[in-house]
């Protein structure tokens, strides 16, 4: 087998391992199928924007050209900072975009990857953004009416706890099974009890857990890089997030490498 396209992110599913699939031109194939045998993942030299689809020498973000890396609204601050976003205000880069996006009900959750985190996302997004960051357990705590106010909950509860996923441990399984997320979300809620209480929901205590297709996780990590290692070899020994792994202990974030052109065999 051989394709090529530009890669982009992988389709997720929620069973059991999780479902990945990435996709080559019109065809999409399920990369679970892959596991412990050998892939080839050859860069092309070609990057294109995921937003414009130009060619550009170098990609920014996750993706972009520089004209969209700062007036794309896919690239806008309120992606990773959602308390700047002016979507209820029909502002933004992109007004339209922006209502359409982020002017519409959002979550705020705690998942647990390797340690306790908070996050937003859409509530369409819901459970992908999950898989996406590889969390193994979550729980919802607020639901909200537009992206801003989940930010500013966001911003209360990060001075407690991170907000980020440390995705070298993720991708080790090291993970603190002795966190109750319940307790946390008791906690959290305490918190908040004088600041956005309308918002909390207390009584949706239903846990989403999440298993991925890996053989064995990596005891170290070795991260992949497309700009200076265009040619990728080897046994895919697990999936987890939006990383491959690999049997020598590489990895590497499919996304962050979205619109290189790649050809992929195996």
């Amino acid at each position: 087998m051989e394709l090529k396209d530009n890669l982009s992110k992988m389709r997720v599913k929620h069973t059991s391992p999780v479902s990945y699939f990435l996709t080559f031109g019109d065809e999409e194939i399920y990369m679970n199928s892959f596991l412990d045998k050998e892939l080839e993942f050859q860069f092309t030299g070609i990057i294109h924007c995921i937003a414009c689809g130009k060619k550009t020498k170098k990609a920014f973000g996750q993706g972009f050209c520089y004209p969209c890396f700062v007036k794309s609204p896919l690239n806008s601050d309120c992606i990773l900072k959602p308390e700047l976003c002016q979507a209820h205000l029909g502002k933004g880069r992109d007004p339209e975009w922006e209502e359409e996006n982020h002017n519409k009900p959002h979550y705020v959750y705690l998942a647990l990857t390797s340690n306790i985190k908070v996050g937003v996302t859409r509530a369409d997004q819901i459970p992908v953004r999950w898989i996406d960051q590889g969390a193994w357990k979550t729980i919802k705590i607020a639901y909200t009416p537009y992206r801003y106010i989940s930010g500013m909950i966001e911003t209360i509860l990060k001075e407690h706890m991170s907000d980020k996923t440390n995705w070298q441990k993720m991708l080790k399984n090291e993970m603190d099974y002795s966190i109750n997320i319940y307790d946390e979300k008791t906690k959290v809620t305490e918190i908040l009890e004088n600041n956005f209480q309308e918002y909390l929901i207390p009584t949706e205590n239903e846990i989403y857990t999440f298993e991925y297709p890996v053989i064995r996780y990596p005891e170290k990590i070795k991260s992949i890089n497309l700009d200076n290692q265009p040619l990728i070899q080897g046994r895919l020994t697990g999936i987890r997030g939006q990383y491959l792994i690999f049997s020598d202990n590489r990895v590497i974030n499919i996304r962050k490498f979205s619109g290189y052109e790649i050809i992929f065999s195996s």
